[in-house]
């Protein structure tokens, strides 16, 4: 479906590249554009809440599914003319951190802040008709379509998680994505 295991050693090593190198990388990058940005993670200040995924019955291990968003980090910053870049990793309730599908914590956070749009950054053009075929992008997908791509199997791999985020994000009132 998309999603991948992560045991605790592989967590760590997440929490250390995605806080150490990733985000201050894009933090850097923005901020050379002129926008003044905060790398932060999804665990400070209470912002993602999480339990532990399953995926059909099956433990992923320290994989988060988001229970809740809180704002108010994203507000204090923004108040204060700071884009904040969030590093997708979520805390439970007993303080563990875990693992989130990066669209689906952008997806979740786009919908507790009411947000007019949300874009996804990818290595890939967006969805095809055949993945094999870059001249195969959609260029403008509505909700029942895509839908109907996912059940046909044209979506799948690592794009189904990106879709359903999308959709799940459309109909939670996100305008656009």
């Amino acid at each position: 479906n998309g999603l991948r295991y992560t045991d605790r050693e592989t967590m760590d090593i997440v929490q250390m590249v995605l806080c150490g190198k990733v985000n201050k990388d894009l933090v850097a990058n923005v901020q050379t554009l002129g926008v003044q940005a905060a790398g932060i993670s999804g665990m400070d200040g209470g912002m993602l809440k999480v339990e532990k995924k399953y995926v059909d019955g099956r433990d992923i291990g320290y994989v988060g599914d988001i229970k809740s968003v809180d704002t108010k980090i994203l507000h204090d910053l923004m108040e204060q003319d700071f884009l904040p870049i969030v590093y997708p990793i979520g805390m439970d309730d007993n303080g563990d951190a875990y693992n989130i599908n990066a669209d689906e914590a952008a997806s979740a956070i786009a919908t507790a802040l009411k947000a007019e749009k949300l874009a996804y950054l990818s290595d890939v053009e967006g969805v095809r008709l055949d993945p094999e075929d870059p001249s195969s992008v959609i260029s403008e997908l509505y909700v029942e379509e895509a839908e109907k791509l996912v059940e046909e199997g044209v979506i799948k791999g690592g794009m189904l998680p990106k879709i359903r985020n999308c959709i799940e994000a459309l109909k939670d009132g996100v305008s656009r994505i």
